[in-house]
Order: structure tokens, then sequence, then C-alpha cells
């Protein structure tokens, strides 16, 4: 018997032995519910040509290209990635509206005998509970800011509080980059749907009761827009504030950026995308640093005049209670783990 459901909570996926798409290649890399498998009734060429063939040509002949499309694929599956399951096996399946794809495919599992179940709406229904939490009601948990200045060492320390059992939401992670000119991660970033899914899913999993540690950032990381009510809950949260000199933020932030630091080009091509109000001459000058090797020096310039006049001026612009002000005084592991200690009960005490 073919079963039906919309509950996508993270208790129900982890239920489900895999969550199979059975659209096509592109539409998967696109977005798709978090663990899900790609398993494609259809590849790409596969449904351009049938749907081509439905539009211009003859209905008839595009549904029996189709099935005998689909059949074909679905054997393939059945002999491949689905070859090594018994008949315990316990998917959920779905495909863009829960329609002719993933009816497909639920109806010979079915016959084969696994417990099947079919996500009604597909993965639009998903999509539907993505935009409602991140667009249409406030976020029901309580954020507290990781704020500080470039290179201050926000993002250890979040790793750090994720160890001691605080909750954290790690956008930087999640949007795969790190939020900076220098920010790009080798593979890009994901789309802004597939950003958003990231960000649902990681939101169903945190406890509301308990605070949620999230890094200060701007509306923007990289490419990817912050969804409005997230943002909004960010915009209104208190903060923990760290504090580092600027010698130490610059070893730190020369340290964390070391694989792009050995790209000469890569920086190279970052220092021509700084805002136009910096000037021909300093940009020129900063070029020359990195040319010559001199990176801990580009560092402290990049961090005294422009990333630091850019945090006085978005500071300003959001003005926030304070938790407390947390001190980073050297990039020794000892100092990293006592700012923990004291964020952590801090956090522990909102």
């Amino acid at each position: 018997m073919i079963r039906r459901t919309v509950d996508l909570s993270p208790a129900a996926r982890d239920g489900f032995d895999a969550l199979v798409d059975v659209r096509s290649p592109s539409e998967f890399a696109f977005d798709h519910v978090p663990g899900a498998i790609n398993l494609p009734v259809l590849d790409d060429a596969q449904r351009a040509a049938v749907g081509t063939e439905y539009v211009q040509g003859s209905k008839f002949l595009a549904r029996r290209t189709g099935a005998a499309l689909v059949a074909r694929n679905i054997a393939a599956h059945l002999e491949g990635a689905l070859g090594g399951r018994d008949g315990s096996f316990k998917p959920l399946v779905y495909c863009w509206r829960g329609g002719q794809r993933s009816g497909a495919m639920v109806t010979v599992m079915d016959q084969v005998g696994w417990p099947v179940t079919v996500l009604e709406g597909g993965y639009q229904t998903w999509r539907r509970q993505v935009k409602a939490r991140l667009y249409d009601a406030p976020l029901e948990h309580r954020l507290v800011l990781l704020d500080g200045p470039t290179g201050a060492g926000k993002t250890a320390l979040l790793g750090a509080l994720a160890s001691r059992g605080v909750q954290t939401l790690d956008l930087e992670a999640l949007a795969a980059h790190r939020g900076s000119l220098f920010g790009a991660l080798p593979g890009g970033q994901p789309s802004q749907k597939a950003f958003e899914t990231r960000l649902h899913d990681a939101l169903s999993r945190l406890d509301p009761a308990r605070p949620v540690v999230v890094e200060a950032e701007s509306s923007k990381i990289g490419a990817r827009v912050i969804p409005p009510m997230l943002w909004a809950a960010m915009s209104a949260a208190p903060a923990v504030r760290l504090e580092s000199p600027v010698a130490v933020r610059a070893a730190r932030t020369v340290r964390d950026y070391a694989e792009f630091a050995a790209d000469p080009t890569a920086i190279d091509t970052a220092l021509t995308r700084l805002p136009r109000h910096i000037s021909k001459e300093t940009v020129a000058a900063w070029r020359a640093l990195a040319a010559a090797g001199e990176m801990e020096a580009l560092a402290t310039e990049l961090i005294v005049h422009h990333y630091d006049p850019a945090y006085g001026r978005q500071g300003q612009a959001f003005a926030r209670p304070k938790l407390t002000v947390v001190g980073i005084g050297s990039l020794a592991d000892t100092a990293l783990e006592q700012a923990a200690d004291q964020v952590a009960a801090a956090v522990d005490a909102f």
C-alpha cells in the first residue's frame, strides 16, 4: 500500500531509510529536501525532449516515449542504487508536485513490496514550509549575536561554543562563504533556495526554548540574502561583543585565509572589487603588498582602513544591547577557550 504524507519535520524525515528525489539532476542540484538522494526517472535531456514533443508535436508520442524512458530508468535504479535494499527498505519519494514522476516510481516500489511513502505536493510542499518559516512568521528562536570586528575570532569561537553544547547557527557554513571580500570558498555558493533550505533544516533541529548563538553578519553573505524573518530576529537580538588587538586580528586573518593567501591571482582579483570610495592609489599599494607576499601587512591595512570603518558604520546603524564584552588577546588556544567559557556563561544566563 502506498502511503502519503506532508510531514517533513526532522523526526519524520529521519524515520525513512532514504528520501528519494526523482526529479532531473539539474532540479535536484538547484535545491532539494535535506538528505535526499537523486534517482531521476528522466534526466535533463530526456525531460526536455519529452516536453518539447508534448508541446510542439504529439502528446501521445510524448507520453509513450516518456513512459519507455521512465521504465528503463527505474529499472536501472532498481538494479543499481537500490540493488542492495532488502524488503524492509522504507523510502519517501517525491518529484516536483507529487505527480507522474513520483507516481511512477512509487508504483513500482509498491509492487516490489517496499513500504513506500509519497510526498503529497512533492518538492513544492517542502518549499512552502521553508517560505512559511523564513518569510511569513516571526522566528520562534531567541538569538544572541556573536559580534566583533574582522579577525576577532567569531567563527572559531562559534565552533568552541558548539562543542560546549551551546546552540549555534553557522550562517557562513550554510552559505558556503566567509562573508568577506576574500570569503569565496571552493565549489561556490548554493542557490538562494538551497541556502534557505539549509537554514530551515538547521533551525528545525534547534530547541526554541534555549538561546541560539549566531555570528553577526550583514544582510548578505556573499551573494546569498538572509531571509526576512531571520534578519528581523538578528536585528533585534542582543549581542556578545568580541574584542582583539589589530595585530592579533591580522595574524588570525592570515592564518584563517592561508589557502586563499597562497593564490596571488585570487588576492589580486579580490582587491579589484573593493568599494569605489577607496582610492586607486591605496588599492595599488595593497596590490603591491600582496604581490610581495606581505600578507600580514596587507591584512593590517585592510582591517584598519576598510573593515573597521565598515564595521563602525554598521554598528551605528544597528545599535543593540550587549550581554557582555569578551577579549581575545592572542592566537593561543587557551585564549579562545577562556573566551568560549565567558560567552557560554553569558548565553546560559540570557
